[in-house]
């Protein structure tokens, strides 16, 4: 009798990514930008990069409003702020990209985030991350980033416990864990690694290769 080994096929993952301090290196950029628009809308309620990253241990726009600040003013004074910044000061984690592509072959990948869905598109086509993500989930498509999850769930077919939600800071981990996914701590973005394990996420990665591990 001759017996074969047999390899069960992988399952396919829904990988879903946070872009800012995850896919790009832009907290200084957006630091500079989120003060700007604040004070534009009168309510200058930042004073350091600590209270900046404080915004990110739950959803930004909520964190906005417990401080006051009104969310229609602050999203108008975005908009006419666009006009005067350089989004090619936007780049992407230079290691990342091959290992976004190596994940492509066998699994779905999407961006979730609260920036919006034409400046990640914009950031990726200049940095050659063209057609990788099969989705972008911006700011303009939905505030909450567990509504844009249980969406991506659902038009993609996938069973909670096969997404993965890769984000760098503990808002991130929290709207992960209250979606019913699997949350992914990346310690290269905003938040340390000290402040992510705080946030009892089910995997932590120090490199983007750690995410083929996964």
């Amino acid at each position: 009798m001759i017996y074969r080994e047999m390899t069960e096929p992988q399952m396919k993952k829904l990988f879903l990514f946070d872009f800012d301090g995850v896919i790009a290196d832009s907290l200084s950029f957006y630091e500079e930008f989120v003060n700007t628009c604040l004070e534009k809308s009168g309510t200058p309620v930042i004073l350091t990069r600590e209270e900046y990253l404080d915004l990110f241990d739950g959803n930004f726009y909520e964190s906005l409003r417990t401080r006051g600040v009104d969310i229609t003013a602050f999203n108008n004074a975005a908009i006419a702020a666009t006009r005067e910044i350089d989004y090619g000061r936007i780049i992407p984690f230079s290691d990342l990209l091959p290992v976004i592509c190596n994940l492509k072959e066998n699994n779905t990948l999407i961006v979730i985030s609260s920036n919006t869905s034409s400046t990640i598109r914009s950031s990726l086509s200049r940095n050659g991350f063209d057609g990788i993500f099969d989705d972008i989930l911006g700011a303009d498509f939905m505030l909450s980033k567990i509504a844009k999850i249980h969406h991506a769930i659902e038009k993609w077919n996938m069973r909670r416990d096969q997404a993965y939600y890769v984000g760098d800071t503990v808002g991130d981990i929290k709207e992960g864990r209250a979606a019913g996914i699997r949350t992914v701590a990346a310690t290269w973005g905003w938040h340390p690694r000290e402040r992510l394990e705080g946030a009892r996420p089910d995997y932590i990665v120090d490199s983007p290769e750690d995410l083929l591990t996964i």
